[in-house]
């Protein structure tokens, strides 16, 4: 389940990482339901 969750959301991780690698605030993701 987790899995799927993260194959649907995988940009929005990847741009996550990238901000918080910068420095900035992460935005929020849809939570898994």
């Amino acid at each position: 389940m987790v899995q799927a969750w993260i194959e649907l959301h995988s940009d929005e991780l990847i741009a996550n990482w990238k901000l918080v690698t910068n420095g900035e605030l992460p935005f929020k993701i849809e939570p898994l339901k």
